[in-house]
């Protein structure tokens, strides 16, 4: 039964500016956030804690907080027995990480969204799960009897509640991995094995990984991207299988662009809704890639929607990057994005509407409860040889349809969008938006790349540390391991687009806040928290990737280009820590860290590394000369004669006219290149 006067009650919620937590402000439950006051709370009470995350695009998490928390009998028992916390994981993927961990450790299976962990006031956990309904099903009990027997256990079983607590945060520090000085040689063992993995694990007749739910997998695209540029076709063919796949299905939205989070089926035709800026970030960025190896001019189109839907959709006045829109619609999942044939046909006309039929499926069943969602069903020749039109006819009336489509959906309720700034998310956008623009030739994507690193820098960094989270011009939360590693790895992506003054050495800044206050010096590899962070039960290494690339792949990647392009060992050498200490979970799952073992490539076999030194006409020319030899591993800054603040080997780089171009590949370079024609043979021996 629910409150009717919870919309005029608040919490302690109310004063929150993350949009997941305010959405709870009118709950009749108790909430608090998360922090001391909650904390201490529970030990002056010698009450357990409820501690519920979540986020505001995630379906279930909604369910449960209209069956549950918005209820007053079941708020009354949360009230009276728990101190109750609610935690937004986007702002806090710290604690996200640390509970997700121990929700493994407790169950033995896998966590998710909303996350239920019932802690002591130590912070502890001692039981959990994820969604709970208001009565059973499922094989689920019902949250209120839930609520009962947990505070019945903590209340009868302290000792046993105790022992179980000092057994969990032993296997939490036993996730850690050991030192890695014992790794003798590193060799490309773990890359052949994670290609022959993924290999296994490929779906030939689908695309993609596995069977359902199905996920893009980004960083195992990529991984697979590389080895196929340098020779292994069925790396490439994998990787392409899954982007055409992805394309065609309907995890994309064939109507307004941009990825949905991941789809329910194999086949890729039905998405969950939610649209996630940290997913799209990195499709932007392989699309515009596999185009650049291709010439398909599916992979543009693809590559341009995203960025289209980014800059207007998804970006704030200011510049920077919101980071998700809802899966739901006033309470129904996808409704934005669903279409009857009828209204589809009325909308078009015949002619129009005979194309899109074919090529969307609007000819076959409906596919989400009794309504249509967009994917490709039919290649565009199989369209035209059954109309009787020309292939370049049938791209045309595509496109007026889905123009025509799109103005039609624009006058719907849209879903809700979370207007957070996160610095991990706003990085992975900003190289996807600057890759695709250098790779694309848009200039209107490296542009908004520049615009939203400009927020980062005027909004998220202060007093010489960097912030994790903005919303309503207040930022706050340190930053994490994933912020400063994205935001270097997006800065020298950035540069490669164009070259701004200052740009590198806010990333050497960056650098330095990362070995200072996140490395582990003793075993290697970084912490994603800092070390005058916020004192945790456990402090985690994530290695493997999960929904975001592992922060540890991309500082070592990150880094060691860095450490090259700057001549700075520190850098270079903690990259190589950072992999050594993976080195047993790169042997064991090599598959599931992809990110890592990208480092690892780059460290076994350095790229390309081209500094271009002129002014002018002269330099942009040299510039795309190295463009049109593009390899998805050659980095190629031009830094104009009259740049300022060049930190270490750069200031070496001296410029010349017209230009002067320094290759090097890791700590070997070759004599300087003044000479188009000896750049040219430069590349391609490369």
């Amino acid at each position: 039964m629910t409150d009717t006067r919870a919309e005029h009650r608040t919490n302690r919620l109310a004063d929150e500016t993350s949009p997941y937590l305010l959405q709870h402000a009118h709950n009749p439950v108790d909430w608090y956030p998360w922090g001391e006051k909650a904390l201490e709370q529970a030990r002056l009470e010698e009450k357990p804690i409820l501690l519920s995350i979540g986020y505001s695009a995630c379906h279930w998490c909604h369910v449960m907080a209209h069956e549950s928390f918005e209820d007053a009998e079941t708020a009354a028992l949360m009230n009276a027995h728990f101190i109750n916390i609610k935690v937004d994981r986007e702002e806090r993927p710290d604690l996200d990480k640390v509970y997700q961990s121990a929700h493994q450790l407790l169950v033995g299976r896998g966590g998710g969204w909303p996350l239920t962990m019932f802690l002591t006031p130590d912070q502890t956990p001692f039981f959990g799960g994820t969604y709970f309904p208001p009565e059973p099903r499922h094989g689920l009990p019902d949250f209120k009897t839930v609520l009962k027997r947990v505070s019945g256990f903590y209340r009868e079983h302290t000792e046993q509640v105790t022992e179980q607590n000092r057994a969990l945060l032993g296997a939490l520090a036993n996730t850690l991995p050991e030192p890695g000085e014992g790794v003798g040689r590193l060799t490309e063992g773990p890359l052949t094995a994670a290609r022959e993995q993924l290999a296994a694990n490929f779906d030939s007749a689908n695309g993609g990984f596995g069977g359902a739910p199905k996920f893009p997998h980004a960083p195992a695209v990529e991984f697979l991207l590389r080895r196929g540029s340098r020779g292994d076709d069925q790396a490439m063919e994998m990787a392409l299988r899954s982007l055409r796949a992805m394309a065609d299905g309907g995890i994309y939205d064939h109507v307004g662009g941009g990825f949905f989070r991941y789809a329910v089926d194999e086949r890729w035709e039905i998405p969950h809704f939610e649209k996630m800026l940290y997913d799209n970030g990195p499709l932007l960025a392989l699309y515009a890639e596999a185009w650049r190896l291709t010439g398909e001019r599916q992979f543009r189109e693809v590559a341009e929607a995203v960025g289209e839907w980014v800059m207007r959709e998804m970006t704030s006045p200011e510049g920077g990057y919101y980071a998700t829109l809802d899966a739901d619609t006033e309470g129904h999942e996808g409704a934005t994005y669903l279409w009857g044939a009828e209204e589809v046909e009325e909308l078009l006309g015949h002619a129009e509407f005979q194309v899109a039929a074919l090529r969307f499926g609007l000819d076959q069943h409906a596919n989400f409860e009794g309504r249509w969602h967009l994917y490709a069903t039919c290649p565009l020749n199989g369209i035209a040889a059954a109309v009787g039109l020309s292939e370049a006819e049938v791209v045309q009336r595509l496109a007026s349809a889905r123009s025509k489509l799109f103005a039609a959906r624009s006058r719907r309720v849209a879903p809700g969008r979370d207007e957070k700034v996160l610095t991990a998310w706003n990085a992975l956008m900003i190289r996807g938006m600057a890759r695709a623009g250098r790779l694309l030739g848009r200039a209107d994507f490296i542009s908004s790349a520049e615009r939203a690193l400009d927020f980062v820098r005027q909004h998220l960094w202060r007093e010489g540390r960097l912030l994790a989270a903005y919303k309503d011009g207040e930022a706050h939360l340190p930053a994490y391991l994933d912020d400063h590693a994205f935001l270097i790895d997006a800065i020298l992506e950035l540069l490669q687009a164009r070259w701004r003054d200052g740009e590198i050495s806010f990333a050497k800044t960056l650098a330095d806040l990362l070995l200072e206050h996140f490395e582990d010096e003793r075993a290697g590899g970084f912490f994603f928290t800092a070390d005058d962070h916020e004192s945790l039960i456990h402090r985690p290494k994530p290695l493997m990737d999960e929904s975001l690339p592992a922060g540890n792949g991309i500082a070592a990647r990150a880094l060691g280009r860095l450490g090259h392009l700057l001549g700075d060992l520190h850098c270079i050498d903690a990259a190589e820590r950072t992999v050594r200490a993976s080195w047993n979970d790169l042997e064991n799952t090599p598959y599931a860290h992809a990110s890592l073992l990208i480092a690892l490539e780059e460290i076994l076999e350095p790229p390309q590394l081209v500094v271009l030194r002129g002014e002018g006409d002269a330099l942009s020319a040299w510039l795309e000369r190295c463009n049109e030899r593009h390899t998805p591993t050659r980095q190629t800054f031009a830094v104009p004669n009259h740049a300022t603040d060049l930190p270490g080997l750069l200031a070496q780089r001296k410029g010349a006219e017209p230009v002067v171009a320094y290759l090097c590949s890791g700590q070997s370079c070759a004599a300087p290149v003044t000479k188009t024609d000896a750049l040219e043979s430069a590349l391609r021996s490369a």
